[in-house]
Parts: structure tokens; sequence; C-alpha cells
């Protein structure tokens, strides 16, 4: 064990933002172990049919519930149920919850808009391309984004990520790093240029320090998780009323 206290807490820093990102990387493990044979398990009993709008959403309820069961697992291993701080939103967080939703949304229109003025755009993320009907589609993804994807997403990035690296750092830091891992995790997912993908993953990571903003300043990850999810069904809300 080094006896230079500065080694010591350097050492414990990067130690602690390595745990919080390894975090990551269990979830992907776990999500890529049950996604797949889950879905292919559950076509061959003739539950759903490949390439249908019942198969692609089974895929992503089982990814988001490895997303979710690694996460909690990651709290249970560690014992740092404290990084991921829940609790039933007051009336003053609901109020944040449905404003942060729609600020986040007309941000993402203000940020598409600036690009679109220098000549650049983003990608598309392939989530919001649908398989079979858009409208039965879009309608499910409303509340897959509410009840799912925005809780789940939060709980593992600003929750479990964010609350790990904070334990290291300050809040600013913490909220960049998470930020960014959350931005560089959705680049797999986008198609376009290679600068059509940046510009997507940029403009998620300033969507994702925004709600890790929220989560610092609320105290209550559950905060974050609903204004993710009211801007994910806001977006498809739009898709839905120009598919109609």
């Amino acid at each position: 064990m080094s006896d230079d206290p500065l080694a010591s807490a350097v050492g414990e820093r990067l130690f602690r933002v390595a745990s919080a990102l390894f975090a990551i990387v269990f979830a992907l493990l776990v999500a890529s172990a049950i996604t797949a044979p889950g879905a292919d398990l559950a076509a061959s009993l003739g539950l759903v049919s490949e390439g249908t709008t019942g198969y692609r959403l089974l895929r992503t309820l089982l990814q988001f519930a490895g997303f979710a069961l690694a996460a909690v697992g990651y709290l249970a291993i560690t014992g740092e149920w404290g990084l991921a701080r829940a609790s039933r939103p007051d009336a003053r967080e609901a109020a944040i919850i449905v404003g942060g939703g729609v600020v986040l949304f007309a941000f993402q229109y203000g940020a598409l808009f600036a690009l679109d003025q220098v000549g650049l755009s983003t990608g598309q993320n392939q989530a919001v391309v649908p398989s079979g009907d858009p409208v039965t589609y879009y309608l499910a993804m409303i509340a897959v984004s509410l009840a799912v994807v925005g809780p789940v997403e939060e709980l593992l990035f600003r929750g479990v990520v964010q609350g790990g690296v904070r334990r290291a750092f300050d809040a600013v830091p913490a909220v960049l790093i998470a930020s960014l891992a959350f931005g560089l995790i959705h680049l797999p997912s986008v198609s376009g240029t290679m600068v059509e993908q940046w510009a997507y993953v940029g403009v998620v990571v300033v969507l994702g320090s925004v709600l890790g903003a929220l989560y610092e300043w609320t105290d209550n990850v559950v905060v974050p998780g609903l204004v993710h999810g009211i801007y994910n069904a806001i977006t498809y809300a739009v898709l839905l009323s120009q598919a109609l």
C-alpha cells in the first residue's frame, strides 16, 4: 500500500470512476444475455413473430429489464444503495418533472435548429424507426418510455454512474462524465454519416447534463427518470401525429 497520501487519493478516485463506468459494461452484458434469447424463445413459442411490432417491443422491454437488473445488482453487490436516491415526488418535484420534460424536448428542437443553421444535422436513432404498423409502435413506445425507458436509464446513468463518480469528484465532473458515457452508449444505434452520428451524441450529452443537474438539484432519481420519460414520450407523440 502506498504511503503517499496524494497517490492514495488519486488511486481511490480512479477506482471509484472505473467502478461506476463498469456498471455500464455490466448492464450491457446482462441485457445482451437476456434480450436475444428471451425474444427468440418467445418467437419459438409462437407468442410473437420476428420482424413485428410485438417482437420489437419485447426486445426493448427485455433490454431495459436487463439494465434494471444490472443496476440493482450492482447496488446490491457494492452495498452502495445511497447512490440512487429515490423517493415519491412532492408537488414541487412534480412541477419540475412536467416542466423539465417539455423544456428538454424544446431544447432538442432548438439544438437541431442551431445545427441546421451551420449546415449540420444529426443521425437518426433506430429506436424511433417503427417495425410494422407505426401507429401501434409509437403508441406503445409512449407508454414504454414513461414507465420503463426513462426511469431505467436514469437509474443506471444518473443514479449508479453519476452517483458513483460523485463519490470521487464534485457535482460538475460527475454530471459531465456520466453524461458523456450516456451519449456514447447511444452511438451504435444512430444511423447516418460519422459527423451526423457524433452530432447526435453531442446533443444527447447536453440533454444528459440537464438530467444530471436535475438529479443534483432534487437529490431524487425519480425526477430525471420521469423527465426523461416525458421527453421521450413527447418525441413519440409527435411522430405518432405525423403517422396518422
